[in-house]
């Protein structure tokens, strides 16, 4: 059962896939501007919706802005790690690591983002209200805010420290 020329194409080899040629740009400030549009919706949206379900309303912990400040500086140092391998040493990431930090870089920004807004959102709702824990819940949240904001900044500069020139990408300088 063969036919004239198998033996011809099994010798060939198979025709590659065309190199992809796209481009992975930066998150842009529109971008993480929406998720925090939408954050400062939610946030601001559950004060009013506790109010109405007869709930206490949350009140923002101690641990949450520590936890949003630890995620800050584990990201700024990543981010500084990585501008020191790429851009200083001139070294190259291994493929998984460049792409878990892009990841990384990338979803922080985004949910940073997305948490500030609501923390800010969170607080708006409290001005003005006579409650007795108004007031600690406005400078609470509007702390968690800004812990945030520094966890979505560190997120960026991690995304901009991954990025690479075209150039680097050069195979002139192998020396086989």
């Amino acid at each position: 059962m063969s036919r004239d020329g198998a033996g011809r194409e099994s010798e060939q080899d198979p025709p590659r896939p065309p190199s992809p040629e796209g481009e992975l740009r930066p998150t842009s400030l529109r971008t993480l501007l929406g998720w925090a549009v939408v954050g400062l919706v939610g946030g601001w949206a559950v004060h009013p919706l506790c109010d109405r379900l007869s709930v206490v309303p949350p009140l923002v912990s101690v641990a949450q802005p520590l936890a949003l400040l630890l995620l800050a500086g584990i990201l700024a140092y990543v981010a500084w790690a990585t501008h020191r391998t790429v851009h200083v040493r001139r070294e190259r990431l291994e493929s998984h690591q460049a792409v878990n930090r892009l990841v990384l870089a990338r979803a922080s920004a985004l949910v940073g983002s997305l948490v500030t807004g609501g923390y800010v959102g969170y607080a708006l709702s409290w001005i003005g209200d006579p409650a007795e824990l108004a007031d600690e819940r406005l400078v609470r949240s509007l702390i968690a805010a800004g812990c945030a904001l520094l966890a979505a900044a560190a997120a960026i500069l991690l995304e901009r420290a991954c990025r690479v020139s075209d150039d680097s990408f050069d195979d002139s300088s192998d020396d086989s």
